[in-house]
C-alpha cells in the first residue's frame, strides 16, 4: 500500500500531525495525519466508529486534540485559534439552521458570527446562495425547504465568510440525487476556485468521483492514504471473471476453467475482468462485518 506521508506535502494548505484523542479508556484517534492542498479534495472514508467525525472535529477546532497539532498555512490552532477557525467552514453531519429564518438570514447570522462587516457580508451571502443554486429561494425559509435543499443552505452557512478550507461531514446523507448531483457540482466549482476540501462519507461513488486523494481510517487509525490509483493497486488486478456461455453447463462445467469448456462444446461468447474498486479496497482494509 502507497502511502503519502504528510511533511511530504510541503504545500499543503491543511496540514494535520499525530492528532490523538482518547474518551476514558477508549482510543477514538489514534496518530492520524494528513494533509490537504489548495484545489485538492481528501475524502475521509471509514466505518462506523472508526474516528472520522472526531478527527473532523479537531481539525475544526471544536475539540481539542490530546496531542498532535493542526494548521492552516501559518496559522496553528494551538498558537491562533480564532485566525486558524476563520480559515475553517464547517458543514456538520446534521442540519443547522433557523428553520423560520429565511435563507438569506440565515447567511446574516453567520456572517455576523464572524463580524463580516455589512457590504461585504452582503456580497458574500449572494456569492454563497449562487454556488449552492439556491438565489431564487433567498426570501423563503428552510421550513419549506426539501432535506437536500437544507443540506445545500448548511453548505452556503459554511462559505459565507469565505474559508480556505472546507470540511464537510457526510453532507448528502438523505438527500435524493437531484441534489446529490447538485451539492456535487458545487463542491467541484470550489475545488476549482482553489478551496482545500475534506470530504467525509459512506458513499464511494462519491469518494470516486470527488477525491483527487483517499484516507481510509479505522479504529481511529490511518490503515490507507493515496490517490485513488495508488488504492486500486492495494488489490490484485482482476477481482472479478464473468464467462457468458450460449447454454447453461452442467454442474462438471462450473467448475472448469475455458479449456473445460472448449471440450465440452461450450462455445465462449463473452469474457469480461474488472478491477478492484474503492469499495473492494475498503471491504479488503476493514472487513465485512457490521459496524453499529
Amino acid at each position: 500500500m502507497t502511502t503519502t506521508h504528510p511533511d511530504a506535502c510541503d504545500d499543503a494548505l491543511l496540514l494535520a500531525r499525530n492528532l490523538r484523542k482518547s474518551y476514558g479508556a477508549r482510543i477514538a484517534v489514534d496518530d492520524v495525519s494528513l494533509a490537504v492542498r489548495a484545489g485538492e479534495v481528501l475524502g475521509l472514508l471509514g466505518p462506523n466508529g472508526a474516528g472520522k467525525s472526531t478527527t473532523i472535529g479537531m481539525l475544526a477546532g471544536l475539540t481539542a486534540p490530546d496531542a498532535g497539532s493542526v494548521r492552516i498555512g501559518e496559522r496553528s490552532l494551538a498558537q491562533d485559534a480564532g485566525a486558524f477557525k476563520r480559515g475553517i467552514g464547517l458543514v456538520p453531519q446534521e442540519i443547522a439552521l433557523f428553520e423560520e429564518l429565511s435563507a438569506r438570514h440565515n447567511l446574516e447570522v453567520f456572517a455576523a458570527l464572524y463580524g463580516l462587516p455589512k457590504r461585504l457580508a452582503a456580497q458574500r451571502i449572494e456569492a454563497a446562495l449562487d454556488i449552492v443554486g439556491l438565489a431564487e429561494r433567498a426570501r423563503d425559509k428552510p421550513a419549506t425547504f426539501s432535506g437536500g435543499m437544507k443540506r445545500r443552505l448548511n453548505i452556503a452557512c459554511a462559505l459565507v465568510h469565505d474559508p480556505a478550507v472546507l470540511l464537510l461531514d457526510e453532507p448528502t446523507a438523505g438527500v435524493d440525487p437531484q441534489s446529490r448531483n447538485a451539492i456535487f457540482d458545487s463542491l467541484e466549482m470550489l475545488k476549482r476556485a482553489g478551496k482545500a476540501l475534506v470530504y467525509t462519507t459512506h458513499y464511494m461513488e462519491e469518494a470516486q468521483r470527488l477525491a483527487d486523494r483517499i484516507v481510509i481510517v479505522d479504529h481511529g487509525r490511518v490503515v490507507a492514504s493515496g490517490a485513488l490509483d495508488e488504492l486500486h493497486r492495494a488489490l490484485p488486478p482482476a477481482q472479478t471473471l464473468t464467462i457468458e456461455l450460449e447454454a447453461a453447463p452442467d454442474a462438471a462445467a462450473q467448475a472448469a476453467l475455458l479449456q473445460a469448456f472448449a471440450q465440452r462444446g461450450l462455445a465462449v461468447r463473452g469474457l469480461q475482468t474488472g478491477r478492484a474498486n474503492l469499495e473492494d479496497v475498503f471491504l479488503a482494509l476493514t472487513g465485512r462485518a457490521l459496524r453499529d
